[in-house]
């Protein structure tokens, strides 16, 4: 072992048992999550990636999941989950005021309340910067009229993350501001999209007269895009570390009983113990532990499916086989990224273009995630239920991992188009990393109201 990896499995094991020494501290199953959370968060266990002074501890992205495990293994309740730990924490955190952080990025944390993203628009989806939300100041107020689509957990937000134009005079990415958008106030309303899962958790939303306080406008007026480009770099990072980005949304928690942040579910007054089994408080203080490695991975990190292609004898079929392998190489191809745009972040450089050469990758990932979990599964993947209740009568047939398998197809679509088409991701590396040429006509220095119609 090198000096660099020893020290690395001794901090990998200080904080291990740092935070097993909190748990045992502090977990009860008889708090409500609202509690819990209130601990959890406070003592920067939530969004450890945060900095020490935004709630969180400072810890590298590796790290940080690591913490998630723990927690898991010991069998207490995790972070509150959802688009408020993922993309508002660390954009308000780099962009706001202290007096923002302390307001907004505390109750992210403690799962005191829910957020989605109002990014998209039915016009502006791939050309985010051609949203057509308005934002009209009066005073001290913003007065919002426009509609997003596309809202993740629109239904169980208190607040979003809104991009509305403030300066139709200015190039479109230059007259954009980024708002701390309370949901729950007259002139808003959300409709559902049901999705081929049979899951609601997209949603248009529609702004009527809606308001918005300039103290609620994080970053500069007009200055918006930058701090869009923030919360983009954390979903895409979040996507190609196999997070997801959008994972941990109300819908898939919901589905999976885990508790859902904020005021609209309900979930912050129940007993924490109703989510993790009842797990009590230990006894007696834990026996010392050997020295352990930094990283306790599985064999392969395909190993489910391994696992799976094992179970319904698949495993000696030489396509399968050589998926898995494609599946395996796939997917550590995506931890080794994340390990080394983490190390050269550690000496204080960068690697450009990572998170979108990061969900490129990912998106193969799910598409072969996908295509070899039918060949897996045979004519069984194509029994599905879009209820609760559905679901459970055709998981006792066929079984969870194979219900699991026939979801996870059907979803698949979904990673390769938002956050930023795979098109759109070749786009930004061939401009903005290889330094290519831009395509003829390029309008982004046009006033946005002289862009014609569907430009």
């Amino acid at each position: 072992m090198s000096i660099a990896e020893a020290e690395e499995t001794a901090r990998g094991n200080e904080l291990v048992d740092q935070l097993r020494t909190w748990l045992e501290e502090n977990w009860d199953p008889d708090l409500t999550v609202a509690e819990w959370w209130g601990r959890l968060g406070l003592a920067g266990w939530s969004a450890p990636m945060l900095p020490t002074d935004s709630y969180g501890r400072g810890l590298t992205r590796r790290d940080s999941m690591r913490v998630g495990q723990i927690i898991a293994e010991f069998g207490g309740l995790g972070a509150p989950g959802g688009l408020g730990l993922g993309l508002a924490a660390p954009t308000i955190a780099t962009h706001g005021t202290r007096q923002q952080i302390d307001t907004y990025v505390r109750d992210i944390v403690t799962g005191q309340k829910a957020w989605c993203q109002l990014f998209s628009e039915p016009g502006a989806g791939s050309d985010l910067a051609g949203l057509t939300s308005r934002a009209v100041r009066d005073g001290d107020v913003w007065i919002i009229n426009g509609q997003k689509v596309w809202t993740s957990g629109g239904q169980h937000a208190d607040l979003g993350m809104l991009l509305a134009r403030t300066n139709p005079d200015a190039p479109k990415h230059q007259g954009i501001t980024w708002f701390a958008f309370d949901m729950h106030q007259p002139g808003v309303e959300i409709r559902p999209l049901r999705q081929m899962t049979g899951a609601a958790g997209f949603n248009e939303v529609f702004f009527t007269d809606a308001t918005v306080d300039d103290s609620a406008r994080i970053g500069d007026l007009n200055n918006g895009w930058a701090v869009a480009q923030t919360t983009l770099h954390h979903e895409r990072s979040g996507m190609g570390a196999g997070g997801g980005g959008r994972g941990g949304g109300a819908e898939a928690a919901a589905m999976r009983r885990m508790a859902i942040p904020g005021t609209v579910a309900g979930h912050l007054t129940r007993r924490v113990g109703e989510f993790v089994g009842g797990r009590t408080r230990p006894s007696r203080p834990r026996p010392a532990e050997p020295a352990r490695p930094a990283v306790g991975r599985r064999t392969s990190p395909a190993q489910d499916y391994i696992d799976l292609a094992r179970k319904l004898g698949k495993d000696t079929d030489p396509v399968i086989r050589q998926g898995l392998a494609r599946l395996h190489t796939l997917r550590e191809l995506a931890r080794m990224n994340t390990e080394r745009h983490r190390a050269v972040v550690a000496k204080g450089g960068d690697i450009p273009g990572i998170p979108n050469f990061s969900k490129l990758l990912m998106a193969d990932n799910v598409r072969l995630t996908r295509d070899l979990g039918m060949q897996i599964v045979g004519m069984s993947g194509t029994l599905y239920a879009y209820d609760e209740e559905g679901r459970a009568q055709v998981a006792s047939q066929v079984g969870p991992e194979v219900m699991s398998v026939a979801g996870q197809a059907l979803g698949a679509q979904a990673l390769p188009i938002f956050g930023g088409t795979d098109q759109i991701q070749r786009n930004i590396i061939g401009e903005r990393i290889l330094g290519l040429p831009k395509d003829p006509g390029d309008l982004a220095n046009l006033p946005f109201s002289q862009i014609p119609k569907n430009a």
